[in-house]
This record gives C-alpha cells, sequence and structure tokens, in this order.
C-alpha cells in the first residue's frame, strides 16, 4: 500500500486508516448472451444511446464548459473578487480541463453539506472543493487520486490558554468544540469520545464562535484554520497534528468526486492529475503553492486505497 509523502506527526503512517471506514456495499452483475453461433458473450454492452463509462467528457468538449461545485471554502475553493473560481481545487481543475480540451471553467457555489447531493442531481459536473476522499463518500461518488494530505489544527483564543493539542485534549479537558458543517473533523471528535461538537456554517463562523467564547476551539485543516486567523488579534491556530482513529493515523486526503456513472471522466482526470504529479510533485506545487500548500502536503496515496 502506498504510503503519504511524509510522516509528519512522528506516527507510524504504514498502519494508518481513514475516517468512517465502514464496508463498502457490493454488487455482482452476471450478463451472458447466446449469439446465433451458440457462443456465450462476457462483455458488457451499454443500452441504446448510452457510453459504457459515460459520456459527459465528450459533451463538455464540445460545449466547450464544466461547471465546478465549490464550497466557498479558502484556501481549497470559493469565488473571488472576479467572480471567478479560485483555490487550490479550481486551479487545478482549470489546468487539467484546459489539457483535456474544456476551455471555460464555471463555479457554482454551495454549502459543503450539498456538494454531493447537487453532483448527483447535476447541478454540476465534478466537485472541485478539497473534499477528503473516505468509503462513506465513495459510496455516493467516484473520485480522482487524493491531490493533497492535510493534518488538523484548532482555531483557539489567542495564545491557547487552554493548552489545547489534539482532540484527546479537547475530551480530557471537558472543553466545547465546534467544527464545519459535513466536516471531517466531527467524524475525528468523535473518535475520541466528544459527543457534543457545535456544527457551524464554515471557518469563518467558527473564528467567531471562538473569539466570542462560545467554544474553546473550533476544529479544520491545518491550512483552513491558518488562513482563518491570519491577522487576528482576538485568536490563534494550533500546532497542526495528526488525528488517530481507534489508535491509528486517519488521514485527511481530498480529491476531485465525480458521479458514479462518469468512470471515463474521472480516468481521463486522473490521468492528466498523475502528470501533474510526476518529477517530485514540481508541476504540481507551481499550481497549488500560491494558495499555502507545500511539499509536505503532497502525498502518493490513491482514492483506491483510501476508499477501503
Amino acid at each position: 500500500m502506498a504510503r503519504p509523502h511524509a510522516n509528519r506527526s512522528g506516527t507510524d503512517n504504514g498502519s494508518g486508516r481513514w475516517i468512517s471506514r465502514r464496508s463498502m456495499l457490493a454488487s455482482a452483475v452476471s450478463l451472458g448472451a447466446v449469439g446465433s453461433l451458440g457462443m456465450v458473450g462476457c462483455s458488457r454492452v451499454p443500452g441504446e444511446g448510452k457510453v459504457l463509462g459515460g459520456s459527459l467528457l465528450n459533451t463538455l468538449r464540445d460545449q466547450g464548459t464544466v461547471k465546478i461545485g465549490i464550497a466557498s471554502e479558502p484556501p481549497f475553493g470559493y469565488v473571488g473578487d472576479d467572480g471567478q473560481a479560485t483555490g487550490e481545487a479550481p486551479a487545478i481543475a482549470r489546468v487539467i480541463f484546459k489539457r483535456l480540451g474544456i476551455d471555460e471553467v464555471k463555479p457554482v457555489p454551495v454549502d459543503f453539506g450539498a456538494l454531493i447531493p447537487g453532483l448527483k442531481a447535476r447541478q454540476f459536473d465534478v466537485v472541485s472543493a478539497g473534499m477528503y476522499i473516505n468509503p462513506l463518500r465513495c459510496e455516493q461518488v467516484m473520485f480522482a487520486d487524493p491531490d493533497y494530505l492535510m493534518l488538523d489544527a484548532f482555531i483557539v483564543k489567542k495564545g491557547n490558554p487552554h493548552g489545547i493539542k489534539t482532540y484527546a485534549d479537547v475530551k480530557k479537558k471537558g472543553l466545547k468544540l465546534a467544527s464545519g458543517k459535513a466536516y471531517a473533523q466531527i467524524d475525528y471528535a468523535k473518535a475520541a469520545g466528544i459527543s457534543d461538537v457545535l456544527v457551524l456554517p464554515d471557518q469563518v463562523a467558527g473564528l467567531d464562535a471562538v473569539a466570542q467564547g462560545r467554544v474553546d476551539a473550533f476544529a479544520g485543516t491545518r491550512i483552513t484554520v491558518k488562513s482563518a486567523v491570519a491577522g487576528s488579534g482576538s485568536v490563534s491556530a494550533t500546532e497542526p497534528f495528526q488525528p488517530v482513529m481507534d489508535g491509528k493515523p486517519a488521514y485527511g486526503a481530498g480529491g476531485f468526486a465525480f458521479r458514479l456513472s462518469e468512470k471515463n471522466f474521472r480516468d481521463a482526470f486522473n490521468e492528466e492529475l498523475l502528470k501533474l504529479k510526476a518529477h517530485d510533485y514540481r508541476e504540481l506545487l507551481k499550481i497549488v503553492g500560491p494558495f499555502g500548500f507545500s511539499k509536505a502536503d503532497m502525498t502518493d496515496l490513491t482514492a483506491k486505497e483510501l476508499c477501503g
């Protein structure tokens, strides 16, 4: 099994696991057709007017436009002052879709919790929001390989008066924790025995909650937290740390999500992403570096491994 690019927390990455691990739903389809010569065929045949693996990529090439779902969460994906999609994921999307013959990228901002429902409802063509890949989500959508691997951090009062370093500290000290809607950090907290997590819309609301004393900490990715607290005089970010579940590292690796019916689209995207990762991530880092991502955030994990 491939390992993360760097062991940044002192944990044994080789024995890691991923969040919300549960058995994948499985189905088996047996197709057989007897031809005029009595021979039996085993290959799947697409229905009339349909392409096995999906034909969305060809449609988007003809249109010249792709709609991407984003969650207005800097630095992963958001709408800039010019009305254009920006952030780590849209920047990658713009490069890859250009190479796939699609020149225009249109953002569709929704709440994070509405990204997968919106994709399935065809409100947009792909989720471009740095979404963590985990088995529960893999039952609903199809992921490309991850384009980053992220540690967690907390927004806390300036100077971190409670000395919070991990979820275990929050539990042990009986502190009040918040996180974002549909954030993976909620699962991490529950795994540490924190049953009551205040769910807020995003990290901005989390910063306000900490500053106002309504919660003691807000949990998020280290890069989201760092971005949120920049310039604040009342709150700060804790040192990044590796969350654990059942005593094993819970890897927060994010990537692009596609409808389950669009394997051809996902595979074409993945092929271009792997090219960006070649030569020690050099080309990918040029794209994501301006948004605060570094070589320490790169990974060679695959979607298949993360989906379990």
